[in-house]
C-alpha cells in the first residue's frame, strides 16, 4: 500500500513533486495536477490569508482542488474554518462574523474568488512553498453545518483530530480498494460525508481524485479507462440506473452514504455498474457508525472500534473515537440489536407523530405504500392545519404509471387511501397527495421536510 500521510502529517517531501493527486475529466484525459502544484498553491493561499487580516473564513468551494489548497492553508494559518454549502445571503450574513471573508469559486456578492487569488499570484519563492508550516490536527477548528432532526441549520465543531481517526479505521478496511482505482465523487465536500471520503481519504492515499464532481449521469459513460472509486448517495445511484442499463466501467468499487439505499436500488446498481454498493452509516456529530451490503441482509456490522447499545427512548446510542464526548451521542435512530452486534434499524424517533391522540411512523406509512407496488419512493410529513393531519409526496414506478395513466389524481388518491386502509386507521392516513417525477433533495440526496412541505403550499386543482 503507498505511503500514508494525512493532512495534519504530511511534510513538503511527503511525496515527489511528480506524484499526480488530481485529474480533469477522466484519467486517460492526461489534466493532472501533482504534489508541486499543491505545494505552490497552497503557498499563494496563505500568502492571501496572511495578508487580510481577517477573523473569520467561511468556505464553500465546488472545485475540489480549489477546496484542498485553501482549506489546507487556513489551518496552516490556525484559522477556524466554516465549511458550508449554502451560499445564500441571509445564511453567510447569519455565520460570518464583521471581520469575516468568504473564500469560494463561486459568484458570491461581497467574497473574495479564489480561482483569481491562485491563477493570477506570482508563483511563490520555492523556500516558501517547501517549507509548508505544521497543522496540529487537535488544535484545528472546523464549522460544518447540519440541518440537524430539526430542519434548521445548526454548527458542528469538529476537528482534523476525529476526522483521520475515521479516515485511518476506513483505510484499515478498505484501502487497498481505494489504492487500486481512481477516485471520482457525486458528493458535496462541504459536507462530513464528502469531505471525508472525496478529499481527505484520496489525499491522505495519494489517491488521485477528480477536479469536479460527477453532476450528470451520463458522465459515468466516459469512465470507462480504468477502475474508478465512486463516491456517492443513494439519491444518484437511484437516478443513475434508473436512467442507464449498462455502463462501461471496469472493476469500480462503490461507498454510498447519506440516506437510505433501498434493497431493489443496490441490486440494479450491481446490474448496471458491476458492482454491490457499500453503505456507510454516520452523521455531521457522529461521522462513521456501521456499514453493510444488502446483498449480504440489512443488517448493519458497527465499525470495529464503536461501541453501540440502545437506549430508553429505543434509539442507537455510540461511542466511538470519532465522538469527542466520552459520554458518546444518542442519535434519533430507532433500533433493534441483534444478538451477534449487528443492528437494524427501524426509522428515526421524530418520525413519529401524534394525529387525533394516534400514534404513527412516517416511516411505516411511506413503507405500507412502497409495499403497495406501484411506488418509487414516497416522502409522508405531517403538517399543521386547524388541526394536524398528514401529507404524501410519491414518485410512482413504471408500473404505477401504467396502471394511472388514464386516471384522475382523485382516483389515485382514493386508491392508495384505500390500499393503506388495511395496515392503518383512517385517522391517520394522508389527507393530501402530490404525484411528483421526483422528490426535491440536496447535493447530497437528502430530503429535507421544508422542501416536501412547499409542494402542498399551493392546492392543487383537485384541491380547490
Amino acid at each position: 500500500m503507498t505511503e500514508v500521510y494525512s493532512i495534519s502529517h504530511f511534510k513538503a517531501d511527503s511525496r515527489s513533486d511528480d506524484t499526480i493527486l488530481c485529474y480533469e475529466g477522466k484519467w486517460s484525459d492526461g489534466v493532472y495536477k501533482t504534489w508541486k502544484d499543491f505545494l505552490v498553491d497552497s503557498a499563494r493561499m496563505r500568502s492571501f490569508i496572511k495578508s487580510a487580516g481577517a477573523d473569520g473564513w467561511v468556505l464553500h468551494c465546488e472545485d475540489y482542488w480549489y477546496f484542498l489548497v485553501t482549506f489546507v492553508a487556513l489551518l496552516q494559518c490556525g484559522k477556524e474554518v466554516s465549511l458550508t454549502q449554502s451560499t445564500a445571503p441571509e445564511f453567510l450574513s447569519e455565520i460570518r462574523g464583521e471581520n469575516s471573508v468568504v473564500l469560494t469559486d463561486q459568484a458570491v456578492p461581497d467574497s473574495s474568488f479564489i480561482p483569481d487569488i491562485i491563477e493570477k499570484s506570482p508563483v511563490p519563492d520555492e523556500r516558501d512553498f517547501r517549507n509548508a508550516p505544521a497543522i496540529s490536527a487537535d488544535d484545528t477548528r472546523i464549522l460544518m453545518y447540519t440541518s440537524g432532526s430539526t430542519g434548521k441549520p445548526k454548527a458542528v465543531p469538529q476537528r482534523m483530530t476525529e476526522f483521520e481517526l475515521d479516515n485511518a479505521f476506513i483505510i484499515s478496511k478498505w484501502g487497498m480498494e481505494f489504492t487500486s482505482r481512481r477516485l471520482v465523487a457525486t458528493v458535496s465536500q462541504h459536507h462530513i460525508y464528502g469531505f471525508l471520503f472525496a478529499v481527505s481519504l484520496p489525499f491522505t492515499l495519494g489517491v488521485p481524485f477528480r477536479r469536479k464532481r460527477i453532476v450528470y449521469t451520463e458522465e459515468f459513460r466516459r469512465l470507462s479507462d480504468g477502475p474508478y472509486m465512486i463516491i456517492t448517495t443513494p439519491a444518484f445511484l437511484k437516478r443513475t440506473v434508473d436512467a442507464e442499463t449498462c455502463l462501461p466501467m471496469k472493476d469500480c468499487f462503490i461507498f454510498t452514504s447519506g440516506g437510505l439505499l433501498l434493497p431493489e436500488v443496490a441490486a440494479k446498481t450491481n446490474s448496471v455498474f458491476g458492482a454491490w454498493p457499500l453503505e456507510v452509516y454516520g452523521s455531521t456529530e457522529t461521522s462513521g457508525i456501521a456499514w453493510r451490503q444488502s446483498k449480504n441482509g440489512l443488517e448493519w456490522i458497527p465499525f470495529d472500534n464503536a461501541k453501540i447499545w440502545k437506549g430508553e427512548d429505543g434509539c442507537l446510542v455510540i461511542v466511538s473515537p470519532y465522538i469527542k464526548n466520552p459520554d458518546g451521542f444518542a442519535t434519533a435512530d430507532l433500533v433493534d440489536i441483534l444478538d451477534d452486534g449487528r443492528f437494524l434499524l427501524k426509522g428515526r424517533a421524530d418520525s413519529i407523530v401524534k394525529i387525533e391522540e394516534k400514534r404513527i411512523s412516517l416511516t411505516e406509512v411511506e413503507n405500507r405504500l412502497v409495499q403497495s407496488g406501484l411506488v418509487q419512493t414516497v416522502k409522508v410529513i405531517a403538517i399543521e392545519g386547524r388541526r394536524q393531519y398528514l401529507a404524501a409526496a410519491v414518485v410512482l414506478n413504471d408500473a404505477g404509471k401504467k396502471k394511472f395513466k388514464e386516471s384522475r389524481k382523485l382516483e389515485m388518491n382514493r386508491y392508495f387511501h384505500d390500499f393503506l386502509m388495511q395496515y392503518l386507521e383512517n385517522v391517520v392516513i394522508p389527507k393530501r397527495w402530490r404525484f411528483v417525477d421526483s422528490l426535491p433533495s440536496d447535493v447530497q440526496g437528502k430530503i429535507h421536510k421544508d422542501d416536501v412541505k412547499a409542494l402542498f403550499d399551493v392546492p392543487s386543482s383537485e384541491e380547490v
